[in-house]
């Protein structure tokens, strides 16, 4: 096994510049995605969030494959999961299902497109696991204008959805109208979900939109104050994978996702001493 191919910053000065449009880009994925990845975790959706991915991939390999805008795909393919999953799952028996028998027909068309696509193999290989110089102007525009509406609204649904996902039986029962506001979440989360898979990949946006939430749920004991934890813990597993990518051959996702697996690690472990010491 040669090392070099994973860590060799031989010219790592020279290669910063190049990533300059991925680490804003990851600077703005871990915000919005740590900002809803909390949610994510509390309200038992990260079986959701694969199946997102998986259509976001289908979009977005077809519009790979017809020459259009391939964030555009990944955008339709998302949001069309995201209505699917939020109008047919009312239930979570029933999403779970649902989601079951999503996947592997949003991974079969990806697949598919992609084996008729007859372009360079990196865009193919990207689609899965990400590409580090795959953010242009455009796209991190895209990402910009994107992020910043789910940010946006996220802030304007934060009482009813804390209030939901904590206790929606009593919530339900104040009135909060909890169908609607369900389906707008899952349509923030399509939203985000598509614009990470352009970074990370689709098979490894769970580290970005649900781990960091998992990690942090460990550690606080408010919405608010798990939420901050998680878009911190996003952000250093972005910003760390972009720049730990720019010294190697390998795609950027194995390193986010390391990170990512390391920060929930290093969570599990405090609270578990957390509680050793309040048994004590």
């Amino acid at each position: 096994m040669s090392w070099d191919k994973i860590f060799n910053f031989t010219d790592y000065s020279e290669l910063l510049p190049l990533v300059h449009n991925s680490l804003l880009a990851g600077l703005i994925l871990g915000l919005v995605g740590g900002l809803i990845s909390t949610f994510v975790v509390m309200r038992d959706l990260p079986f959701a969030v694969h199946g997102i991915s998986e259509l976001s991939f289908a979009g977005a390999s077809g519009f790979l494959l017809l020459g259009l805008n391939v964030v555009a795909g990944s955008l339709l393919g998302s949001v069309l999961a995201a209505l699917l999953i939020g109008l047919l799952g009312v239930r979570a028996r029933d999403r779970n299902s649902w989601i079951g028998v999503l996947m592997p027909f949003g991974l079969g068309l990806g697949v598919l497109f992609l084996a008729l696509y007859e372009g360079r193999a990196a865009n193919k290989f990207g689609l899965l696991t990400g590409q580090i110089v795959a953010i242009d102007t455009p796209a991190l525009s895209w990402l910009a204008v994107i992020s910043a509406v789910v940010a946006v609204v996220m802030l304007l649904i934060w009482r009813p959805l804390s209030f939901a996902s904590t206790d929606p039986e009593v919530a339900q029962a104040r009135g909060i109208p909890m169908g609607p506001l369900a389906l707008l979440f899952m349509l923030l989360l399509g939203l985000v979900v598509a614009m990470a898979v352009q970074v990370v990949g689709a098979l490894l946006v769970l580290s970005i939109v649900v781990t960091p939430g998992a990690a942090a749920v460990r550690l606080a004991s408010t919405t608010l104050g798990a939420t901050v934890l998680s878009i911190c813990f996003a952000t250093v597993s972005m910003i760390g994978g972009i720049l730990l990518a720019l010294g190697s051959s390998v795609p950027i996702s194995p390193y986010v996702t390391t990170i990512s697996f390391a920060i929930y690690l290093l969570c599990r472990l405090i609270a578990m001493g957390k509680g050793r010491s309040r048994a004590v």
